[in-house]
């Protein structure tokens, strides 16, 4: 990077603030269409009440993030990283109450309700987790720890993964994993020792077989071979990409989807709202979807390449990481490429808690590009 000097003092370059009207701008847009797409998945269910239910909702959850998003973009990183490890011991106890208080709903235990509210501490986890791993490693350097750090890490990692799989919620328990090795790569420089543990734990993931839950080895039985049960655990994968496919290039028009609107497709407000959107948009109106996330996601490792400093570069990666693969796991999930997991779509999924902890982690990045150091 190249640097200013003035009277011999040496200053970083300023980091290049495009992201701070690009992040924005691509989120913004991600709203609104997501609004859109969730009338439409909505528009035939029940009756208009609970059409305006759902978006009322979502709009509720989508101010409630722009609020706290704020409060995050007025501050200074650094002290939500001072707090982190409050944040994490006070998150850990709030997924130990989901196991024995937690509001169930179709036979999960993810949420907890206060004051009328239900909100998931699994998704509040995600940011928490990104700021404790980024105060941890920001503290050590790999030559003077190295293998120790590496290995506190994972035990970081492990109490949550641990407590959301008992509720049981398998894809957001598994998503720590490889954010984890993204954050580890850029604090350490060494792929070599990321792909020898990644490689020992594909070793030993055939034993997690016997862990599994029936619905969830029915899943990856369904990936594998989707017909082996068309109406079991099969249907809605197989809907989802019949859905994708007869949208074509321009699709059938926005409300005029019959996998949607005629009910064929479960869960398509929430996991499945990428095939909604495929139907009746087409691959042109998925391809949009697809650039601005990959406008967001680009902007914030642009922002952890030009940071001089390891906790700038362990956050913003962490943040753009943890969004890639949502985004990347949920497509490939309703086009049948991925096992189905339940991870929402960013900023599009119906459902509080995710749109407000990711608005928080925009905030995030917009809050580094405006304190560049």
């Amino acid at each position: 990077m190249k640097v200013i000097t003035n009277r011999n003092k040496i200053h970083p370059a300023p980091v290049h603030r495009g992201g701070v009207y690009l992040i924005p701008i691509c989120v913004v847009l991600l709203l609104i269409l997501g609004l859109f797409a969730l009338y439409s998945a909505t528009y035939n269910e029940i009756s208009l009440s609970k059409i305006n239910q759902y978006i009322f909702m979502q709009i509720k959850w989508i101010i409630l993030g722009l609020i706290l998003g704020g409060f995050v973009f007025l501050m200074n990183y650094k002290r939500l990283l001072e707090i982190s490890y409050i944040g994490y011991a006070i998150n850990v106890i709030l997924l130990v109450l989901v196991i024995v208080l937690g509001h169930s709903i179709a036979g999960a235990h993810r949420w907890l309700s206060f004051l009328g509210i239900n909100f998931q501490p699994s998704e509040l986890m995600k940011i928490i987790i990104i700021l404790t791993l980024t105060r941890y490693l920001s503290s050590y350097k790999y030559e003077e720890a190295g293998i120790k750090v590496v290995a506190t890490s994972f035990a970081i990692i492990f109490l949550p993964i641990f407590l959301i799989i008992k509720q049981p919620d398998l894809g957001t328990a598994l998503i720590f994993i490889p954010v984890l090795f993204a954050m580890l790569y850029i604090w350490s420089g060494k792929l070599k020792h990321i792909i020898v543990t990644l490689l020992a734990g594909l070793t030993l993931s055939p034993f997690l077989w016997y862990f599994l839950k029936d619905y969830q080895k029915a899943r990856l039985l369904v990936f594998i071979k989707p017909d082996i049960d068309p109406l079991g655990a099969g249907y809605t994968i197989i809907q989802s990409m019949i859905a994708i496919g007869s949208g074509g290039i321009f699709g059938k028009g926005w409300l005029q989807g019959t996998q949607s609107q005629l009910n064929f497709l479960p869960e398509s407000h929430t996991d499945f709202i990428f095939s909604c959107i495929g139907e009746e948009w087409g691959l042109i109106g998925a391809l949009v979807i697809i650039f601005l996330f990959f406008i967001i996601i680009w902007q914030g490792f642009n922002i952890a390449q030009q940071s001089t400093v390891m906790e700038r570069k362990l956050l913003a990666v962490g943040i753009s990481t943890l969004l890639a693969l949502h985004v990347f796991i949920n497509i490939c999930m309703t086009i049948g490429l991925m096992p189905v997991v339940g991870l929402p779509l960013p900023f599009i999924s119906y459902g509080g808690s995710h749109i407000v902890v990711f608005l928080i982690m925009m905030s995030l990045l917009l809050n580094m590009l405006i304190l560049p150091k």
